[in-house]
């Protein structure tokens, strides 16, 4: 990849990986820091990057980043305890502050699964790639998120 392709890609795909960060982080500046940071890799390996797997690329690169910046800076809790923690009553307006909310309350490794899933229109395999993990793995973690989502969203609580 040459000058002009990398800049092409940041004009192609920033925006993208930012939306993922940010809706993966919810905070404007790690999701910046983490584009830009993925951005910065890209330059520096841009002579082994095919133009063809840029975006799969900065998805991997942005990812990995997103994950080693949880693990470092919050506490990680069990898969168990997220869906026993108490759930407090909130009155939604809509259908999508009700999902947002739930797509919040998701583990780290299925939220970003689902995100490049439904939100960015990644393939399984594609999924697998940037996120390490077997194409199986990647259908149970989107089977399980989704089925904690409708769970979610029908729970009485939640009807408005």
């Amino acid at each position: 990849m040459n000058g002009t392709e990398y800049n092409r890609c940041v004009d192609e795909y920033s925006d993208a990986l930012y939306a993922f960060m940010l809706k993966s982080t919810k905070d404007e500046e790690l999701a910046r820091d983490l584009v830009q940071e993925s951005f910065m890799r890209l330059w520096e390996h841009r002579h082994e990057v095919e133009k063809t797997k840029s975006k799969s690329y900065l998805f991997t690169i942005g990812y990995h980043a997103m994950i080693d910046h949880i693990r470092k800076h919050k506490r990680v809790e069990a898969f168990n305890d997220k869906y026993h923690t108490q759930i407090t009553h909130n009155d939604f307006s809509d259908l999508k502050e009700v999902l947002n909310k739930a797509v919040d309350n998701l583990p780290e490794d299925q939220k970003s699964v689902l995100l490049l899933r439904d939100y960015e229109g990644y393939s399984y395999k594609e999924i697998g790639e940037i996120t390490g993990l077997t194409e199986s793995q990647v259908k149970v973690y989107i089977f399980r998120a989704r089925l904690f989502l409708k769970n979610y969203i029908v729970h009485p609580d939640y009807v408005v």
